[in-house]
């Protein structure tokens, strides 16, 4: 049996000490969407289509880089992704009444595999390999900052989280992030991503890791659609050195505003963010009345036990 990560809250507090892009983004976009996801882990009840066919997305790569990094066959690496991607995907059941299936489905996500190992056959963005012979494929990685908690100056605080893929290009280093999306991949589409928490994180990440200069990310988008074929675009966001520092002076700043509620055990809702990325899944139970809230979340989402709530010091 695989030994479980430990908590990343102090003991018997609800401050958080080790923190991932996903965190970060919960308490910087509304403390209380942050106390309902990471703090008392509610989840929709049924499995969400698009993060399913996301990760189903990256598993598939991952494989095929592994595959080649072990020296297998272009074709051979192939048939081998599709088929473990089969097998992972052979029970799974999609609504076919939502509004995501018609993009979002098996064969769409089969289809969007063999589209991308076909769109990158001659990719000239080269995996770095590791010292212990490995691709730099979905890489996870922790590493302490230089401040704590005040309520446990001991315990530093710890990033963590995931690299998909870490590359050579042109004669410098980026990571790769792998991205799926409805719309076209247009300027306004890669513009949300300077500024952007996660791959400001990243790109830090990556310095730290590989004791490098890490340009920054390169965003690799795929318009998910019905229409043939489908759209790949990718562009580079850069970070140096000064947006990086500023981006480590704010964390400090949103740490401690989120040891405070949780020390105070109050988040409090962030009423500008409600209609943000299409709308908070929590929106309808903030609209209810404090005294009925929990009753209206037992209705319509599950509580996850604590042992499967998110949590960042969680390896892949």
């Amino acid at each position: 049996m695989l030994d479980m990560p430990q908590s990343p809250f102090l003991p018997g507090t609800k401050v958080q000490f080790a923190w991932d892009s996903t965190s970060l983004g919960y308490i910087k976009t509304c403390p209380r969407l942050y106390q309902y996801t990471i703090i008392e882990g509610w989840q929709p009840k049924e499995e969400s289509i698009h993060l399913r066919f996301g990760s189903e997305y990256h598993a598939a790569i991952q494989d095929y880089e592994i595959l080649r990094a072990g020296g297998a066959a272009r074709d051979d690496a192939i048939r081998e992704t599709i088929r473990q991607l089969l097998i992972r995907i052979h029970d799974w059941d999609p609504d076919p009444l939502t509004k995501a299936y018609s993009h979002k489905n098996k064969s769409q996500l089969l289809h969007l595999v063999v589209a991308y190992l076909d769109e990158f056959r001659d990719d000239p963005c080269e995996t770095v390999i590791l010292e212990n012979g490995k691709p730099g494929v979905e890489l996870s990685f922790r590493f302490n900052v230089d401040w704590a908690p005040q309520s446990n100056p001991e315990q530093p605080y710890i990033l963590c989280g995931h690299l998909d893929r870490v590359v050579k290009w042109n004669d410098e280093v980026f990571v790769i992030d792998h991205k799926t999306t409805t719309t076209l991949p247009t300027n306004y589409y890669f513009a949300q991503y300077t500024p952007n928490n996660q791959m400001t994180l990243y790109t830090f990440a990556g310095k730290v890791i590989f004791e490098s200069l890490v340009r920054g990310v390169i965003i690799e988008a795929v318009q998910v659609t019905n229409e043939k074929p489908m759209k790949f675009e990718r562009r580079p966001t850069y970070r140096n050195d000064e947006v990086i520092d500023e981006w480590l002076s704010d964390l400090e700043v949103w740490l401690l505003a989120a040891e405070d509620y949780a020390r105070a055990e109050y988040w409090p809702q962030n009423d500008t963010a409600c209609d943000k990325f299409g709308g908070c899944r929590f929106r309808e139970i903030c609209s209810k009345s404090p005294r009925v809230r929990e009753q209206f979340l037992k209705s319509n989402f599950v509580q996850l036990p604590e042992e499967e709530r998110w949590n960042p010091l969680r390896s892949r």
